[in-house]
């Protein structure tokens, strides 16, 4: 597989970020429908008398769903091409997240998240996709940090959003309001003309699933998806839960300082696009500039678990916000680590590997807290591990990938 890498036309490049925006309004919504239920948690808490575990059962639920898709979102993206593939994924999770509107108990719940995890599954590989058909070695990092942001955004908004819609017009309208735009989403998609791709990415992948079960690449992106992936998703489903036992903050009041530690979230994406750009704009090697980034990031999240002794809501929210900075710059660096090593027209199958095993690990951080608050040891146990957590998945990368060189 070789690349074009002659420069765009104007208009070419209009429409290569013309994706890049559909994309970040995708995985945007993608991450409002996800985040519902834990901002809403205390509201159904009360109306479906939840304990701790149920929740956890929820969420776990939702991660697993989601590690199994992953195994064959990946593929399916590789297969049917990028056009298809995600307006599929976004049609069938934006109906999954009105589904809970009309569902009455915790088995409701759960069947709910199994559909919605399943579906959004298909983002991540879809986004890392879209990265690597339209944009060369040189833009790549920028397009993945921007897509990166799209969480975060979310994230931002629903806190803000979500309790004053949940208020005004009941909890069943927000999962139907969220759920809503996505169907918008789909018709836009497919009304946009799509630029050639400028590496080609179509037809079967060269590379077997099973040569990349052994490749020692695949290897190292899955374990730094597995130890970041833990935090992202813990702090996704009890952070608002943390702000309310730490700080007795109610449903009303959780929003703001939640969506201010995912505002800082999005900034860490920007950042991890821009940095190591900067840095090999400067004459550092590509090696050189992922792994110091990669290295920096992991060093910001290390003061996480001091929020334990903080009085503050909002002191705590800048602690937690520096460390989702950090994830979000480590994520986005991990991405771009795939583009940088893995061909092209694997790169797809290559991220739902990595993704499955970093929903699967998930899962037992998920039940981790579950059980450390149904038992008294609070948020210690969860904050300690998301602190070592990213210096261990720089470790295996480097021992794994000693030097880093462009896919041939």
């Amino acid at each position: 597989m070789t690349e074009n890498l002659q420069a765009p036309s104007p208009a070419h490049s209009r429409a290569r970020w013309g994706v890049v925006a559909l994309v970040f309004f995708a995985i945007m919504l993608n991450y409002v429908d996800r985040q519902i239920l834990a901002l809403l948690k205390p509201t159904l808490e009360t109306e479906f008398a939840w304990s701790d575990q149920d929740y956890g059962n929820m969420a776990s639920a939702f991660q697993f769903a989601a590690a199994i898709a992953f195994l064959g979102t990946g593929w399916f993206i590789d297969r049917v091409g990028l056009r298809i593939g995600f307006a599929a994924g976004v049609l069938v999770w934006s109906l999954a997240g009105m589904a809970h509107a009309f569902v009455s108990g915790v088995t409701g719940f759960i069947g709910a998240r199994v559909v919605l995890g399943a579906a959004e599954s298909i983002g991540t590989p879809a986004a890392v996709k879209s990265a690597a058909t339209y944009f060369g070695p040189k833009d790549r990092s920028i397009a993945l940090g921007i897509g990166n942001t799209a969480p975060n955004v979310g994230a931002v908004i629903t806190p803000l959003v979500i309790p004053a819609l949940a208020l005004a017009f009941g909890w069943r309208a927000a999962f139907l309001v969220a759920g809503g735009l996505g169907i918008v989403w789909v018709v836009a998609w497919f009304a946009f003309r799509m630029p050639a791709a400028i590496a080609e990415t179509g037809g079967p992948a060269p590379i077997r699933w099973i040569d990349l079960f052994r490749d020692r690449r695949t290897l190292a992106i899955a374990v730094a998806k597995v130890l970041s992936d833990q935090v992202w998703f813990f702090m996704l489903s009890w952070l608002p839960d943390l702000f309310h036992r730490l700080f007795g903050l109610q449903q009303g009041a959780v929003g703001l300082p939640v969506a201010l530690v995912y505002a800082l979230a999005a900034c860490g994406a920007l950042t991890g696009g821009w940095l190591p750009t900067r840095l090999m704009a400067r004459g550092w090697s590509l090696n050189r500039a992922r792994k110091s980034t990669l290295l920096l990031y992991a060093l910001l999240i290390l003061p996480v678990p001091i929020v334990l002794s903080l009085h503050s809501p909002w002191t705590a929210a800048l602690v937690l916000g520096l460390g989702l900075f950090a994830h979000q710059g480590f994520s986005t660096n991990v991405f771009a680590l795939t583009t940088d090593v893995m061909p092209a027209r694997s790169v797809g199958s290559t991220i739902g590997i990595a993704a499955f095993c970093g929903n699967m690990g998930s899962i037992g951080m998920i039940q981790l807290s579950a059980w450390s608050l149904g038992n008294g040891f609070g948020y210690a146990p969860m904050l300690a591990i998301c602190a070592v957590s990213y210096l261990l998945a720089l470790g295996v990368v480097q021992l794994l990938i000693p030097r880093i060189e462009p896919a041939r």
